[in-house]
């Protein structure tokens, strides 16, 4: 890992606190990762939200970065929305300035990014996109609401081994005021930690 983001990390697992609420939230993703790691078998997760343009990208990346941390193999997380639109910029600076190594591969409306946690990872592509996208798994693999209404607005998503509900305020709440940044620091940070949560609860 990135020294910046080594320390982010040291700073998310000595602050874990997470309710006993959240964990029961959070505990439906720990099983399906168990069962997959238990089974020898690929671990797909797709978060989804209605832009894929904040939470579900954070969800990502941090999920990502997770596993590798933890080192639980075969980890692939992907993100979708139920439209497409284009990751917003302020997510791009969040994760930068956590330690994240960022570059844009596509300058298009909808850019594609290259997110990095350490100098030898594989990328991970980040980039707006419908969450049946062909970029995304279409079997096996389990879908993440992190926002509720795409949980209400998709009753159904094809493909999916099992749908859970994580969800997440929006932190687009704070655009355009003093707050922004601190706000989008925050909701990373709140993400991060519940995916390190997740992932720290695997037995290899």
């Amino acid at each position: 890992m990135y020294k910046k983001l080594a320390d982010t990390i040291s700073t998310i697992i000595s602050a874990q606190n997470i309710s006993e609420e959240r964990k029961s939230t959070l505990q439906p993703l720990i099983d399906f990762v168990q069962q997959k790691t238990d089974n020898k078998q690929e671990i797909n997760i797709n978060f989804i939200c209605t832009h894929n343009s904040r939470r579900s990208h954070l969800s990502q990346v941090w999920a990502q970065v997770a596993a590798a941390h933890f080192n639980v193999p075969n980890v692939y997380c992907y993100s979708g929305g139920t439209e497409e639109t284009a990751l917003f910029p302020k997510i791009e600076e969040t994760l930068t300035n956590q330690g994240l190594i960022i570059f844009k591969i596509a300058e298009t409306d909808n850019p594609v990014y290259a997110v990095k946690h350490s100098e030898n990872a594989l990328p991970i592509i980040g980039f707006s996109k419908k969450y049946d996208s062909p970029f995304n798994p279409v079997s096996a693999f389990a879908a993440i609401m992190t926002c509720s209404q795409a949980d209400g607005g998709c009753p159904f998503i094809a493909g999916a081994e099992k749908r859970i509900a994580i969800t997440f305020e929006d932190p687009k709440i704070s655009d355009g005021t003093p707050k922004q940044t601190q706000v989008y620091a925050e909701r990373s940070l709140q993400i991060a930690t519940e995916m390190f949560y997740v992932f720290s609860m695997i037995n290899g």
